[in-house]
């Protein structure tokens, strides 16, 4: 369902010096898979996000997302493919704050090519566990009720795929497991594949999948082989 192939980034410092970011050269998840992403900030987990999502487009490599290559497309047609086949769940939410939760829902589904559907909306809310709250406005919400607003709106179009960038970051403790347990829930009853990037060991340790992107990412790993050779002096 989704296959990344020879993926490259790098960003241009101020000096024009290009510092590599990703170097990955093979990455899969099947329809309907569940996988979790770790590795400390800097090994660049947002960037190959933002790369698999088309928000950002790769140096080089292909991102084949749904038996479509997203990569050879240009960026208004990759926001356009975005909307009907990737949710996202930031670590902010990312909600309107002048717009109500069901609004706030309305709103991710008319981004795709989907007709928006209000009966889709509060059948999502009420499956999140908001359908007391469907007219309330993010600042008349809990933190874990913005989120359970944010997972609603991204699972909206029936996606192939759900991205979660840390989406237990910004939330109290006590509801951090709510919140990966709604996720998961949502995706399997949706059959949604998920890619969830966290720091959190409780978190990643209830997934059969694991992936550390310091493995996969061939750049940390000559980092490291640099850093070693150069102890060895």
């Amino acid at each position: 369902m989704l296959k990344l192939e020879d993926i490259k980034k790098s960003f241009v410092q101020p000096d024009g010096e290009r510092v590599p970011i990703l170097d990955v050269p093979t990455f899969e998840i099947p329809a309907g898979e569940q996988v979790v992403l770790v590795g400390p900030s800097g090994c660049g987990k947002t960037t190959l996000l933002h790369i698999i999502s088309g928000i950002t487009k790769p140096d080089s490599g292909k991102v084949i997302l749904d038996a479509v290559e997203l990569t050879k497309f240009s960026e208004s047609t990759r926001d356009r493919i975005r909307a009907d086949k990737i949710g996202y769940v930031f670590q902010t939410f990312n909600l309107l704050d002048g717009f109500s939760a069901m609004e706030n829902v309305l709103l991710g589904i008319s981004f795709g090519a989907k007709r928006s559907s209000p009966a889709r909306a509060k059948e999502l809310l009420e499956k999140v566990g908001l359908g007391h709250r469907l007219n309330n406005k993010p600042h008349q919400m809990s933190v874990g009720e913005k989120q359970r607003v944010a997972v609603a709106r991204a699972v909206a179009n029936r996606p192939a795929l759900l991205l979660a960038d840390e989406p237990t970051a910004n939330v109290d403790p006590q509801n951090q497991q709510q919140v990966v347990d709604l996720i998961r829930e949502t995706c399997r009853s949706e059959n949604i594949a998920m890619l969830m990037v966290t720091h959190s060991i409780e978190v990643s340790s209830q997934f059969d999948r694991v992936v550390e992107l310091e493995e996969l990412n061939r750049v940390v790993a000559r980092a490291r082989q640099a850093a070693a050779a150069g102890g060895d002096k």
